[in-house]
């Protein structure tokens, strides 16, 4: 009888801790037979997590105006469209389009085919962050200058 409780207790152990192993881990097997274990991607990206499509607005600051305003539209074909007037320069607005790439860590995205500017935006919660033009974020006093909020 104490056998039979025994093993009711073991294997009821057993069941409790395979049931509560990690599942966020996989187990990959190498070619020379090894087993390891890995993380499975992230699912919290700004590609997959957020809703990025629709159209962006700022003024960010310029050298030799009193300010850009920027529009920019993302489709969800992974189009884009920019629409940027030099404020207090002129009334004409450069508009540009192409296609935009998302980086490795679905969180930046690039648009592609315009040079001699900033072409890579972190995409956050209705917003879009431009970087700098070595990919980083913007920071200092004038940092909030350079974020677009979604309009629609």
């Amino acid at each position: 009888m104490k056998d039979t409780v025994f093993l009711f207790i073991f294997c009821l152990g057993f069941l409790v801790f395979v049931g509560c192993r990690n599942s966020t881990k996989e187990t990959e097997i190498s070619k020379d037979g090894t087993e390891t274990l890995a993380a499975l991607p992230d699912m919290h990206t700004s590609q997959i997590a957020i809703d990025y499509h629709g159209t962006y607005k700022g003024v960010v600051p310029c050298a030799d105006c009193e300010g850009m305003e920027t529009v920019i539209t993302l489709k969800e074909n992974e189009e884009y469209e920019i629409a940027v007037k030099y404020l207090g320069k002129s009334d004409a607005v450069y508009k540009e389009s192409g296609n935009f790439s998302w980086g490795d860590d679905g969180r930046i995205i690039t648009l592609e085919g315009l040079e001699n500017r900033a072409s890579q935006y972190q995409v956050g919660e209705n917003k879009l962050f431009q970087l700098d033009l070595e990919g980083n974020r913007i920071t200092g006093d004038l940092a909030e200058n350079y974020i677009l909020e979604k309009t629609n």
